[in-house]
């Protein structure tokens, strides 16, 4: 793998575990954040923005915590 295709597996593999925990999350009010994180992640993913792709999935993550 070359590192620029890494880089979107890594992107990738990590929007599949925060897809996972979001879905796995009770409803309420951190899974409705959560998803709103989520949602601006898939729009920078979709705009291969990767910085922010990683910063609206680690704030997804952590309004599950």
């Amino acid at each position: 793998m070359t590192p620029e295709t890494n880089k979107s597996a890594n992107v990738a593999d990590k929007m599949k575990t925060v897809k996972t925990a979001w879905d796995k999350a009770p409803s309420g009010p951190k899974k409705d954040a959560a998803h709103k994180h989520y949602q601006a992640a898939e729009k920078a993913h979709t705009a291969k923005n990767d910085a922010d792709t990683h910063k609206e999935l680690d704030a997804a993550t952590k309004a599950l915590a």
